[in-house]
């Protein structure tokens, strides 16, 4: 026997003979809304000029707008397969394995770890900034033995990276190809093949680097490489493109036991890309479908604008803005011209100057952000970032004004500087003429392999 009866303010709800009574749906017991959600949102327009993530064009703001799909409808399937084309467009690969994880490039970062170490796994990390020690530490949370080399600030040559491999002889190998931490490039282009000499897999991070620096991953024998899509493609933080080589997916399946993370495991999701070959792409996560839709679209300004002009145009930006940096008596962070990353520019702070003072007003007076240092380069430098859609001339000259203005509120002149003989602005001529030289040789280089 059921019955339902309301009286006033309650319920009671009798099943037989036993009775309960509620208060009408705990009312009474819901709190408030908060009162800073019943105002409308506010966002302040600032010109991101810090290593990440960089300002997204109207076009690909618009389209993380447009409706939202599910994430096995065949209209967002094939959103996901032109997504995967432009990665392989962006990495220079035709590797089956490519497609983008749901999280920032940290999360990328993890998914190479989480599908390539396996316990026990003697693991090379080449460090010379911040992100070799995260992926050290990811290493060891994955029951790997990680061995570690050594040089902050500085790039390792094929030298060095050979003794470590022919001493440590380790099954992967990773490496920062764009170090932000300090605005180092470290050149890749032979590693891959020097690790395979050693039967060793390479793992590059490019996250602030890919779509700005020229990169090719099939030629250069890189087995897994990841990006951060707010970097130089200028869409949103996620997802993140990554993409394994044949040898890399082979280790893969040769794998003694799945791998830790179910999100990140690359067997799942290589099906929901299809990536497999598998007739039937199944459901492993609700994709950042939103998000998706931007980054096809900055893909395909990419592809619009063509690798070897943005190489070109970030290169040129780049040297743009370091001519201006000299003119300012400053000092760049990395000395030798070859190694300076053009994505992410590291200037000195130079003696008596409050680097936050000089940031914050570049903030609250222009509503442009720079960085300070990270990890071992904190408090010594401030970071520039000149990527994607923010790699112009009208953006270097802008920075160069205000920046100057900021220095001066702070007691700095060149000539106050000149006097500090850390100070030389790296014998000012001659690494003019040498940017110039390794610029034309890089592109040169370049199109060669295009």
């Amino acid at each position: 026997m059921f019955m339902r009866t309301l009286q006033s303010s309650r319920t009671k709800i009798c099943f037989g003979l036993r009775t309960i009574s509620c208060s009408r749906m705990h009312y009474q017991s819901v709190s408030a809304a908060p009162e800073v959600l019943l105002r409308p949102i506010t966002v302040p327009h600032k010109v991101l000029m810090s290593p990440g993530p960089s300002n997204s064009s109207p076009r690909v703001l618009a389209a993380g707008s447009l409706p939202l799909l599910g994430p096995l409808h065949s209209e967002f399937l094939q959103i996901m397969d032109e997504c995967k084309a432009g990665i392989q467009y962006l990495f220079q690969t035709q590797n089956k394995m490519t497609l983008a994880a749901t999280a920032a490039g940290h999360g990328a970062m993890e998914m190479a770890c989480s599908n390539m170490v396996e316990p026990g796994d003697k693991v090379l990390v080449a460090t010379n900034g911040l992100w070799g020690s995260r992926f050290t530490e990811m290493v060891r949370r994955h029951g790997g033995c990680p061995v570690i080399i050594e040089k902050q600030g500085k790039a390792f040559t094929p030298d060095e990276i050979e003794r470590a491999l022919a001493v440590n002889k380790p099954q992967l190998m990773f490496i920062t190809h764009s170090e932000s931490s300090s605005g180092l490039l470290q050149p890749v282009s032979n590693l891959g093949h020097l690790c395979h000499k050693y039967n060793c897999l390479l793992i590059v991070d490019s996250v602030a680097s890919a779509g700005g620096v020229p990169l090719f991953m099939d030629k250069w024998g890189i087995d897994v490489l990841y990006t951060g899509s707010q970097k130089c493609l200028s869409s949103t933080p996620v997802p993140s493109p990554i993409s394994f080589s044949d040898r890399a997916y082979q280790r893969f399946l040769n794998r003694k036991s799945k791998p830790v993370s179910y999100y990140f495991d690359l067997e799942a999701l290589a099906n929901y890309w299809g990536c497999d070959g598998a007739p039937v792409r199944r459901y492993h996560h609700t994709a950042a479908i939103a998000a998706m839709y931007s980054l096809r679209e900055s893909l395909a300004v990419l592809a619009e604008e063509g690798l070897v002009n943005s190489w070109k145009r970030h290169a040129d930006c780049a040297e743009r803005l370091r001519n201006g940096v000299r003119r300012l008596g400053l000092e760049l962070f990395i000395p030798e011209p070859e190694h300076r990353l053009p994505t992410v520019l590291a200037i000195v702070v130079p003696p008596g100057v409050d680097w936050k003072a000089v940031s914050a007003h570049l903030v609250k007076k222009y509503r442009l952000e720079v960085s300070g240092g990270l990890g071992p380069t904190a408090g010594k430098i401030w970071r520039v970032g000149l990527m994607g859609y923010n790699a112009t001339f009208q953006n270097v000259d802008k920075f160069l004004q205000v920046f100057q203005e900021s220095l001066k509120l702070q007691g700095y002149s060149p000539s106050r500087s000149s006097k500090h003989p850390t100070n030389s602005c790296f014998r000012q001529i001659e690494t003019l003429e040498a940017d110039k030289l390794v610029i034309n040789l890089i592109f040169i280089v370049a199109i060669l392999f295009y």
